[in-house]
């Protein structure tokens, strides 16, 4: 009975070592006045999965309106292979999903999003995407996946620490990082660009 008792124990000890969760906070700003919060989370679990989930909420007034948008972006890892992810967003214009799903030997990518929709399957496999921007730096990448959109940005290195990720001609996006640890996003928007800095 004690040895059942220990090994128990035993797994028990193991397996909270195995999970383990980093977070970061980071405020969003608009011509220097914070008009909201972002929060990333990247969670280590058994058996080489990894869950990395990126919450967005903002309210600001521009000109004759006020922006909101909430969303919530999800990405299961197993390994280096996106499994899942999902990004759900609440905005004055709408609610809007995106989707993508790894299912027998391809991925169904199904993207609604404010003047932005796309379906299609990819059969590459998937090993970075932005959610992963926010823990790791993209040394020696060329695109990154793009959960919300549903497509790759690509990426050039424009300086020391600084990315720039492009995806058509509307959405251009910096991430810059100070000893491989990303500090500052600027999102580039035709009238205010946001700016996402970390706050810990």
């Amino acid at each position: 009975m004690r040895k059942l008792l220990l090994v128990w124990l035993l797994g028990l000890s193991l397996t909270g070592r195995a999970q383990t969760t980093e977070t970061h906070h980071f405020a969003i700003d608009i011509a220097g006045i914070r008009v909201g919060t972002m929060t990333a989370v990247r969670e280590q679990q058994p058996d080489n999965r990894s869950t990395y989930t990126l919450i967005s909420d903002v309210k600001v007034k521009l000109l004759v309106y006020t922006v909101k948008i909430y969303y919530k972006a999800v990405s299961q890892f197993v390994g280096k292979k996106l499994m899942l992810a999902t990004v759900d967003a609440h905005t004055n214009q709408g609610n809007y999903m995106s989707r993508t799903e790894w299912k027998g030997n391809q991925y169904v990518i199904t993207a609604k999003q404010y003047k932005h929709e796309r379906q299609a399957v990819d059969r590459d496999n998937i090993d970075f995407s932005i959610s992963l921007l926010y823990f790791y730096e993209p040394v020696g990448r060329n695109r990154v996946y793009s959960e919300y959109f549903g497509d790759y940005f690509t990426l050039d290195k424009s300086a020391a620490g600084t990315y720039r990720a492009q995806l058509g001609d509307d959405h251009e996006d910096e991430y810059v990082y100070e000893k491989g640890r990303l500090v500052k996003v600027i999102k580039h928007n035709k009238l205010k660009n946001f700016i996402v800095r970390l706050l810990d």
